[in-house]
């Protein structure tokens, strides 16, 4: 398997991860120094408090998606080590963060580092976790009932001047749990639109889904040559 990644990017995000971070935290001691000595300056101390708020929120919402350690993108590469080199996953080139291109067909990997249970019912996933986490800036669930159809008309896009002249092939999407702690509990009745896995049953759902659903070879050719460009611009 091919591995494609934008180092430059990761970077760059894990930087504003902490320096938000850091300022916030800064801005919050600061807001709380001048309550306690200058407790005639209610307007400043609120106003500190708001921007250090907003910062530390900027940084936890970068440290969710670009700080862990190990990153997402290190362990959906762990995960499907072994994917033979018909395949080429790109991370943080496309318009989307993990794209996996190969003969189970072109897939986006909408990855979750959540606890708690993920359920599927009436039309939506739900996440039975924290409120308490949430309410201060942890990762949520999201809508993906509504993200998945949008980030798949945007990799459709993204490669439709490949085919201009010829069918493509499907884009599909898939919900990746990142956290051995999730539970899932999809009712296949529920027929939900996307699959919903574990991060260490990728690789075989992907395996499965080649020899079921396959694309044909000279588009996966295609698809991976277009993604190769992005690794040679690494190395200019």
């Amino acid at each position: 398997m091919k591995i494609i990644t934008n180092e430059r990017k990761k970077k760059r995000n894990r930087r504003i991860a902490i320096i938000s971070t850091l300022i916030g935290m800064a801005i919050l001691i600061s807001g709380l120094v001048i309550s306690l000595r200058f407790p005639d300056q209610v307007t400043y101390s609120l106003l500190a408090l708001l921007l250090g708020f907003l910062f530390a929120q900027i940084g936890i919402f970068f440290t969710n998606r670009w700080g862990r350690n190990p990153s997402t993108d290190v362990l959906i590469n762990q995960a499907l080590k072994g994917l033979d080199q018909k395949y080429t996953l790109c991370h943080y080139y496309t318009p989307t963060y993990h794209l996996l291109s190969g003969p189970a067909g072109i897939w986006i990997l909408y990855p979750y580092h959540l606890t708690g249970t993920i359920t599927y019912k009436n039309g939506r996933w739900r996440h039975k976790g924290s409120t308490f986490l949430r309410f201060f800036g942890k990762e949520t669930l999201g809508r993906p009932d509504l993200e998945l159809p949008y980030e798949i008309e945007k990799i459709q896009k993204f490669l439709k001047p490949l085919f201009a002249e010829e069918t493509p092939p499907p884009v599909r999407a898939a919900l990746v749990f990142t956290n051995p702690k999730i539970t899932l509990e999809i009712d296949p009745a529920e027929n939900p639109p996307a699959p919903s896995l574990h991060l260490d049953k990728l690789k075989d759902f992907l395996r499965k889904e080649a020899k079921q659903k396959p694309i044909s070879l000279e588009k996966v050719e295609k698809i991976n040559a277009f993604l190769a460009q992005y690794e040679e611009g690494t190395k200019n």
